[in-house]
């Protein structure tokens, strides 16, 4: 039977002057050195990684705490109706109606990042998908793809998104003979309506560049179709800007979201959400302070979390990067 020789499996070194070994390292190895050097990504990273938890656990957060999301509780609000402080038992004090704001801010979590995070996977296929067809057929093709990504980027944003929640929100079949329903679902349409077109664009760019390198001409000569030249030859080569964009991409729509809901409009006021409780916040906040705070610093640091990972992936998977 055949054995390996285990020196093969071990990184190449190279000799130089005075006897010592300069190993080489993977790209992956590169990566992890840049990045492990980012105090400030390895932060935000953890900080996601904590908001994921607690997202997962939110109904067991709510059990341990014995209070739940839309449960009212008259003690906690006042003779003239107005919202008590935080104590003991309501750790960020309760709201309007007396529900706890701690437990609407945890489920605010998990209703954040579902809507992000779905949406921006949605928005990431749709602009990877057709920016890698426009920029490797170019012509007519990148002509009419261009041209409907410069419309959509010189649409008023929020104002469309406002009326097309609106619009989709006066029945409860929704709009589009019923495949986009009011909720996180009609959120989550909005987003990715409007996310798509930045990632088309940095991919079409790319992809420019990338289809006139010499491995794609070795991969036509041998016989390859348009599909695997596109999916199996340039696709993988844009894995780092890909996820680059798509981490920057997250916390704008988190943001989205949080304007959206703070208008009233796409989740049903049972749906905890930052921006929602924002948005009720917004008449008490003179004196009940915490309505505002707590949910706003949620929403400052899951923003800021994301946009420090982003910059480290970014320095890190950029091999011109002088960090």
């Amino acid at each position: 039977m055949a054995t390996t020789d285990p020196t093969l499996l071990a990184p190449p070194t190279i000799e130089v002057e005075g006897g010592a070994d300069v190993i080489g390292r993977s790209p992956g190895q590169l990566f992890w050195m840049r990045f492990r050097k980012d105090r400030a990504a390895f932060l935000g990273l953890g900080f996601i990684g904590f908001l994921i938890l607690i997202a997962f656990i939110a109904p067991l957060i709510s059990k341990l705490v014995g209070h739940g999301p839309n449960d009212l509780y008259s003690n906690m609000t006042d003779s003239i109706g107005l919202p008590k402080g935080p104590t003991g038992k309501f750790f960020f004090g309760a709201d309007q109606n007396g529900r706890d704001v701690f437990v609407r801010t945890v489920y605010g979590t998990r209703t954040s990042l579902l809507v992000a995070v779905v949406a921006t996977s949605i928005a990431v296929a749709t602009g990877v998908t057709l920016g890698t067809v426009a920029g490797f057929f170019r012509g007519w093709v990148d002509t009419l793809i261009s041209r409907i990504i410069d419309i959509m980027l010189s649409l008023p944003l929020l104002l469309f998104a406002i009326g097309i929640a609106s619009a989709c929100s006066l029945s409860p079949k929704g709009c589009f003979g019923g495949f986009v329903k009011p909720g996180r679902g009609l959120v989550i349409f909005i987003i990715a309506l409007f996310s798509w077109t930045y990632i088309a664009r940095v991919v079409r760019g790319q992809v420019l560049s990338i289809r006139e390198r010499q491995f794609i001409d070795a991969s036509r000569s041998l016989g390859a179709g348009n599909g695997r030249i596109m999916f199996r030859e340039i696709l993988p080569n844009l894995v780092a800007p890909i996820i680059i964009y798509s981490t920057l991409i997250i916390p704008a729509n988190v943001l989205f979201e949080s304007y959206l809901s703070y208008l009233g409009l796409g989740l049903p006021p049972d749906v905890p959400s930052w921006g929602g409780m924002i948005s009720d916040a917004t008449r008490y906040y003179q004196v009940a302070w915490w309505m505002m705070v707590f949910p706003g610093l949620f929403l400052l640091f899951t923003t800021l979390s994301f946009n420090l990972l982003g910059d480290g992936l970014r320095d890190a998977l950029d091999p011109r990067g002088g960090r």
